[in-house]
């Protein structure tokens, strides 16, 4: 691998696949060589974001305005492919050479985007029509990716968390990440920064004291949220979904025990589709799904405003579904270490894969991918007098679009062109989703940055 330094840019430079697509077939590297504009676009730019690992930029334009001249080409050769690479940031090479875990996380990249989408979308392979079908559609995504591994006892702790959090909310989760390694409990994230990259920093540190050498930090993200939240370089399994609803099912499927941390609209997400899951009448036989909030004793508010919403907007009996740790993160992991033992014991009991969750009912509806058009916020419904799983269901809706208007692409364009997303249902949850937003804001975990922030949205009372 060659290059030459130009600034703050890395003028060319070629690389060979490591791990991911190292052995290819003619036919296979012809099939990647014929992705058509909108893939190839696709590919371009989560490729840039892989190159931006660390950005402390959250705006998904700003990224691709600020990198205007990167480019980047799959080159097919007799011995296999390579990439060419101009103008990537000088911050993913050390002395002129990339970085071993960035080349290993672009080469996932085109795994996911071009290889997946040519060799299974484009052959009708998935079935995404239905929801036993794109159950199937993400295991054999994961599966392509190595993420999915047979005969290992359950060990996979996915934390959630928000990206934009102050050092001491960091700080806490990384060291229950260590308590978490120091119990040999593997780490899976949305693959960011903050409170995504803590708990891998804090477990890489765990299993080096109890020599464990085949940790695993699994990344799991999607197209529209990986410019604003870059792979962070602990990551050593790293997965595209094609969207945000697929990449929630993934984290549902392979855990065997949540750790929410503090963090913004996209946290809030999170939260409610899992409570959306877990309230559904399918998974009354009480399927052992732990789920923890956790949050340092110095910044306790944010679960204490989202508990407080939760409770106004689905009732106390959503509460009984999570527990709030304040502090103690031996403690946080202690638990987190009983639920993922009250899995294992429940998958050998019913004699499920311990790999991948196949028993959870997910409705068709939280499958189904959200577009946050402003017609499509505007139409949300939010009334207690639905269901609670379709009210949650609602209401991540809501969030989903908050979070694609602050930091994704789509959104950031949408609200440009149109004004900020009007929300609207019944008053008592208005009131409650402005209060909590208002708290957000004010705790300044919408984006990242000291700027003034702009809401993307209007809640209408």
């Amino acid at each position: 691998m060659t290059a030459s330094k130009v600034k703050h840019r890395i003028s060319s430079t070629s690389i060979r696949p490591v791990k991911s697509l190292d052995l290819l077939s003619h036919r296979e590297i012809a099939g990647l060589m014929a992705a058509d504009m909108d893939v190839s676009q696709l590919f371009r730019e989560c490729a840039l974001a892989v190159l931006n690992t660390d950005s402390k930029e959250d705006d998904a334009a700003q990224v691709l305005a600020d990198h205007h001249d990167f480019d980047i080409r799959v080159v097919s050769q007799s011995r296999g492919l390579k990439l060419d690479i101009f103008n990537a940031p000088i911050t993913a090479f050390v002395d002129g050479t990339m970085i071993r875990g960035i080349q290993e996380h672009l080469f996932s990249v085109l795994r996911d985007i071009v290889f997946t989408e040519h060799k299974m979308s484009r052959g009708s392979k998935f079935d995404l029509q239905t929801s036993d079908g794109i159950t199937d559609a993400v295991f054999r995504i994961l599966r392509n990716a190595g993420v999915v591994k047979p005969n290992i006892a359950p060990a996979l702790v996915v934390c959630w968390g928000g990206h934009s959090i102050n050092r001491e909310e960091y700080d806490y989760s990384k060291h229950v990440g260590y308590e978490l390694g120091l119990r040999g409990l593997n780490i899976g994230t949305g693959c960011g920064i903050g409170a995504m990259k803590g708990p891998m920093k804090g477990a890489a540190v765990g299993h080096a004291k109890q020599q464990i050498t085949n940790g695993r930090y699994v990344g799991i993200t999607e197209p529209g949220i990986i410019a604003s939240e870059s792979p962070n370089a602990i990551v050593n399994e790293l997965v595209i979904l094609p969207d945000i609803e697929k990449r929630l099912e993934a984290f549902v499927r392979l855990a065997h025990t949540i750790i929410v941390f503090p963090g913004g609209a996209g946290t809030a997400e999170e939260v409610l589709y899992i409570l959306s899951l877990l309230m559904h009448p399918d998974n009354a036989q009480e399927l052992p799904l732990p789920l923890i909030f956790a949050a340092p004793e110095s910044n306790p508010e944010y679960f204490a405003t989202l508990d407080k919403f939760i409770r106004i907007t689905l009732g106390d009996e959503a509460a009984r579904y999570y527990q709030i740790v304040v502090g103690k993160p031996d403690e946080v992991a202690r638990k987190a270490k009983r639920g993922v033992d009250s899995v294992h014991r429940d998958r050998r009991k019913t004699q499920e894969a311990y790999y991948y969750n196949w028993r959870l009912h997910i409705d068709k509806m939280l499958q189904s991918p959200f577009e946050p058009t402003h017609e499509n916020m505007a139409s949300l419904q939010l009334d207690r007098s639905m269901p609670k799983h379709e009210l949650a269901a609602q209401l991540r809706r809501a969030f989903s679009g908050i979070v694609a208007g602050n930091v994704k692409a789509f959104g950031i364009e949408q609200i440009a062109q149109q004004g900020p997303y009007q929300i609207s249902g019944e008053v008592e949850i208005m009131d409650a989703l402005d209060d909590l937003l208002r708290g957000f804001v004010e705790q300044r975990r919408m984006k990242l940055g000291s700027g003034e922030y702009v809401p993307c949205y209007q809640v209408v009372h």
